[in-house]
């Protein structure tokens, strides 16, 4: 019998040219569309279990009450969740298995065209469950887009999919898991283009949004439809209040820069540790904080939540603030297994809560201290990520109030503008790349041969032949008239105009041709595999010393099979005429 997924990949063989080129949007939704289910269901998972367990043994059965432990058993459990965590990459990840989370994302996208190992998503489930069960001063967000991407990524290798096209499910499955996580649909379209791609494509768009759909429906089924944070209507007071909420948002990107560069000094001073050591060490830190500061254990959306309705005393918030701005930079720099977009949402909202308290000192009829609290929590997400519109979007729906576009589209723009323009910092995720020495390319070229696959620039028209051919075959194979002949050979396939054969048998030809010895400009070759994108081909060619691809679907050495050949110019002119 035909497995299923034989059957799939024979479904989709008479669309695989569409899909390596720009006309498989339709596939690409029913993709994107089945991708976001599937992502929900892994995201929902992890949600639950993490979930479950806090419930069992946090105080009154409440997943956020960690202030109710004891000071003894909150320093116990970050200790014991760091060496936990240190054990369980110590023994079972080698050091490439050790990536996970965004950054992990990134770097896959970057360098291996989206595809996403297993092995590495399995370690950020059970990761991310330890470390946000355990207390650590992470988010579920990180691990919800590591585990949507690596979704989306395997259920495209698994089909044979071309890279582009998996690279769209990539996108899909981050988009998912943010709305899955969140029940942010537009904030996770806008995140998955505007963090992870780089890019916005019309084609897209169209899975990317289904996708986000989908997992959203899956969502509401299991959570229902509320918000995340559940705060009155509440609006800007007076149109003064702009200067300070300028004012706050160059704040807000002072302390994002700070973050990022504490962060980046953790890493650094930590990279030289074996990973039981460092996570140990995270845990131990986090521990000591939450002695004094038992707010920064966990995701804290119930102590955001006390920000936005202004309940929490001005000099509780600024030791809140420091507090978990040194264990997140503890947590994330010495690589606990799980996300720094609940973290930045938590200090935005104290900072915003803060500039609200002092002005309400001032003038009480000033805005309510929850609306900066909203602000804040935008503007610290939009100047970390340096992602002002995904931060804008998950503002409107992680509160539900239209109210605060108006106000947060200033707040995220000052701060994004400070962060990178006044104090020169780049984006998190793309400083911790660039201490991995890594590069993550997103230039428009790069980013255009990305979106399509070889098969959709490649010559078809080719015949493969042996290096002496005898006048009559000579004659039998250009009648068919190639462009090009692929000449056998062991030390490497070599590529030839096929109208230098024909020149090479004017007049009367009775003895065998040596293609390798008749006039022509022969060209080196190497193979390419089918699902490879035009950007691959690039690399590939720049990287060897060959002039020219041949497009296998790799069989063995013997049993390779060839769909066409790939030169220079058949890439720059299926570019340009794009």
């Amino acid at each position: 019998m035909i497995s299923k997924s034989r059957y799939i990949r024979g479904l989709l063989e008479h669309h695989y040219q569409q899909l390596a080129g720009t006309r498989g949007a339709m596939l690409l939704a029913v993709l994107g569309l089945l991708s976001g289910v599937m992502v929900a269901i892994v995201v929902v998972t992890f949600r639950l279990c993490i979930e479950t367990l806090q419930s069992g043994f946090l105080p009154l059965s409440d997943p956020e009450n960690y202030e109710g432990l004891s000071v003894l058993g909150r320093f116990l459990l970050a200790v014991a969740g760091g060496l936990l965590l240190g054990a369980l990459f110590f023994l079972f990840a080698r050091k490439d298995h050790c990536r996970v989370g965004v950054l992990h994302v990134l770097e896959r996208l970057s360098y291996n065209e989206g595809n996403l190992p297993l092995k590495n998503a399995l370690m950020q489930y059970l990761g991310g469950v330890i470390a946000i069960v355990t207390g650590q001063s992470v988010g579920r967000e990180g691990p919800s887009i590591h585990l949507g991407a690596a979704t989306g990524s395997i259920l495209g290798q698994h089909m044979g999919l071309p890279n582009n096209s998996i690279r769209t499910l990539v996108a899909c499955g981050s988009a998912g898991a943010i709305a899955a996580s969140f029940n942010t649909p537009l904030a996770g379209v806008i995140f998955a283009m505007e963090v992870i791609m780089m890019e916005y494509t019309i084609t897209g768009f169209a899975p990317v949004i289904l996708a986000a759909v989908s997992a959203t429906a899956i969502n509401r089924l299991v959570f229902g439809s509320d918000t995340v944070f559940l705060v009155p209507p509440l609006q800007l007071a007076s149109l003064w209040e702009l200067p300070v909420i300028l004012l706050m948002g160059v704040v807000i990107g002072g302390i994002a820069a700070l973050f990022i560069r504490l962060l980046r000094w953790v890493t650094t001073r930590s990279e030289t540790l074996p990973v039981w050591s460092r996570m140990a060490l995270a845990g131990a830190g986090v521990g000591i904080i939450a002695i004094s500061a038992p707010e920064v254990m966990g995701i804290g959306y119930e102590t955001v939540n006390q920000a936005l309705l202004g309940h929490i005393a001005i000099g509780l918030l600024l030791a809140i603030l420091v507090a978990k701005l040194l264990a997140t930079a503890l947590c994330v720099g010495m690589g606990i297994p799980a996300g720094l977009i609940g973290p930045v949402l938590f200090m935005g909202a104290i900072i915003g809560s803060l500039t609200g308290l002092v002005l309400a000192l001032v003038n009480p009829a000033l805005s309510h201290p929850g609306l900066y609290a909203m602000l804040g929590m935008g503007a610290m997400m939009g100047a970390t990520l340096h992602a002002p519109l995904a931060a804008l979007l998950a503002l409107l729906e992680l509160t539900g109030n239209q109210n605060i576009i108006f106000p947060g589209m200033l707040a995220v723009i000052s701060a994004s503008l400070a962060t990178r323009e006044i104090f020169g910092e780049d984006s998190v995720f793309l400083s911790q790349m660039r201490q991995l020495g890594l590069d993550y390319r997103n230039d428009p070229l790069a980013q255009s041969l990305r979106r399509l696959g070889v098969t959709a620039a490649m010559n078809p028209s080719f015949a493969f032949v042996q290096p002496e051919l005898t006048p009559e075959l000579a004659k039998g194979i250009l009648s068919n008239n190639p462009q090009w002949l692929v000449i056998k050979r062991k030390e490497g396939h070599q590529l030839m105009p096929a109208t230098d054969l024909a020149r090479a048998l004017e007049g009367d030809v009775n003895e065998n041709i040596n293609l390798l010895e008749i006039p022509s400009k022969r060209k080196q070759l190497v193979p390419v595999n089918r699902r490879s994108s035009l950007q691959q081909a690039v690399d590939l060619l720049d990287e060897s010393d060959a002039e020219a691809l041949y497009v296998i679907t790799p069989m063995g050495s013997s049993a390779d099979r060839i769909y066409g050949v790939l030169t220079y110019e058949d890439i720059e002119k299926h570019y340009r005429a794009r």
